[in-house]
């Protein structure tokens, strides 16, 4: 979610932009403020009336003082934006602050004083608002991935399943090996097709036997 500051408008555009959007609110708000206060001083059977010409003759300059207010706060803003080449709320907070003092100048030192320290706490308070607001609504960061490494020393062995150490390797190709073995001389003994050495110990020496299976004629199937 981006910030308030990288959100609006780029600079030049952004003037245009805040002064609408200023006089827009202002004639809103003001429309809707002097509406009810002309109903509540117009006289009974014209209270209608008088709330609609009083909309007609305030909401106007309502909405001109916003967007005076608007305008004079963007051209601050981009000018601190060009002067120190970055953006961030401290932007807006001198801009608030210089727009206040700037409108009280003709009231004296005094008020522009007060103005501009109270447009600055003003828009400070605005800023720490949208900042908390877009913390708190931006997603929470999910899991960490968690990724499998493998075990130093085991990477690229023909035949590792995962999680599988040298040891069981080992222990499972001598298995195989073996049953491989004891099949083949199974098959062998019935088909007469393997042969069969044992070795056994004794005397001075080793014995050697050679133990052969009787060769099984293949039928002939000739017509005769």
């Amino acid at each position: 979610m981006g910030t308030p500051e990288t959100s609006r408008e780029p600079c030049p555009d952004r003037i245009l932009d805040d002064i609408g959007g200023a006089f827009g609110m202002g004639a809103v708000g003001g429309s809707a403020y002097h509406f009810i206060r002309g109903v509540y001083n117009s006289p009974g059977g014209a209270r209608f009336l008088g709330g609609t010409q009083a909309v007609r003759m305030n909401a106007p300059r309502v909405g001109g003082s916003f967007a005076v207010w608007g305008g004079l706060f963007s051209a601050f803003d981009c000018t601190m934006v060009y002067v120190r080449q970055k953006e961030d709320p401290w932007n807006s907070i001198i801009a608030g602050a210089a727009t206040g003092g700037f409108l009280q100048m003709r009231q004296g030192a005094a008020a522009s004083a007060r103005s501009a320290l109270f447009g600055g706490v003003l828009l400070g308070l605005i800023e720490g608002a949208g900042i908390m607001i877009n913390k708190l609504l931006s997603a929470p960061p999910g899991p960490p991935i968690m990724i499998d490494e493998p075990v130093p020393g085991m990477v690229g062995v023909p035949g590792q399943l995962p999680g599988q150490i040298p040891a069981q390797m080992a222990s499972t190709g001598a298995g195989a090996s073996t049953s491989g073995s004891d099949s083949g001389s199974w098959l062998g003994g019935l088909f007469g097709g393997k042969k069969e050495e044992t070795v056994a110990g004794g005397g001075g020496g080793a014995k050697t036997e050679i133990l052969e299976s009787y060769d099984t004629p293949m039928p002939s199937f000739e017509y005769k």
